[in-house]
């Protein structure tokens, strides 16, 4: 798999490009997760969280992300692609990385209160279901961390 060859700098630099992601929402008022969707060293999807602006509890950046790569592939399964996220995915997310097939998933800081692929769970690695991520864990996690610390911090003055 040629994502399992990438280089940890290669990660950072794809993971960059999710950060920035993640600063859009943060600029937005957003909770500041940012994701993007690899495929051949292209993005073919990007995304961060909306739930405020749109009222939609499911507007996270991996949902986003993942139904835009879908629509440039006109495919629901994204084989061959990576997904970059800031955040450890919650359950909801978790899930639509396996249905979508996934094969890789790239993120920052873990998710002590909702993280589903490791943390409280591990839903994207359960062999027990039809499909299974290679996670790759804590890229770029100091950043990721801050600006989340950052945007909290912010909330509580």
């Amino acid at each position: 798999m040629e994502d399992d060859i990438l280089t940890q700098t290669e990660h950072e630099r794809w993971m960059d490009l999710a950060l920035r992601q993640a600063e859009r929402a943060y600029e937005e008022g957003e909770v500041p997760v940012g994701a993007i969707v690899v495929k051949d060293g292209k993005v073919i999807g990007k995304g961060y969280n909306q739930n405020e602006q749109l009222k939609d509890p499911t507007a996270h950046a991996e949902i986003i992300a993942i139904t835009a790569a879908a629509n440039a592939l006109g495919d629901k399964r994204l084989d061959g692609c990576t997904l970059y996220v800031t955040l450890e995915p919650c359950a909801m997310c978790a899930g639509a990385i396996v249905l979508a097939r996934i094969p890789v998933l790239v993120f920052g800081a873990y998710d002590a209160k909702a993280g589903a692929c490791g943390t409280l769970m591990n839903i994207v690695e359960d062999r027990r279901l039809n499909h299974a991520v290679h996670v790759i864990p804590g890229v770029r996690d100091d950043k990721s961390t801050a600006l989340l610390r950052s945007f909290f911090g912010s909330l509580r003055n």
